[in-house]
């Protein structure tokens, strides 16, 4: 390792692929944000998840997605939805 900046090949696709990722991070925490404002326990997160403790009775499935899909000002007329589903102990679905 030479620890200095030089040049490196790279493609299109990689540059796209970048991008979206970012994209998606970042609406991924404002849906954690706007989770978090109206007062749900997130216990953790992942690349493309959110993993709530919620009480029984307290919410509901639909009603979490719907917050996770409400569009950030930047992101005026983005097609966003998301799926969830609930359990008694984390799985992956």
């Amino acid at each position: 390792m030479t620890k200095k900046w030089e040049r490196i090949e790279t493609f299109g696709g990689k540059l796209v692929e970048n991008i979206i990722q970012a994209t998606a991070r970042d609406l991924l925490v404002c849906a954690m944000k706007s989770l978090r404002d109206k007062g749900f326990h997130i216990v953790m997160h992942g690349h493309d998840e959110i993993v709530l403790e919620v009480p029984y009775g307290v919410s509901s499935v639909e009603e979490i997605c719907s917050i996770m899909a409400e569009n950030p000002p930047w992101a005026k007329g983005l097609p966003l939805k998301a799926d969830g589903y609930e359990c008694e102990f984390y799985r992956k679905d």
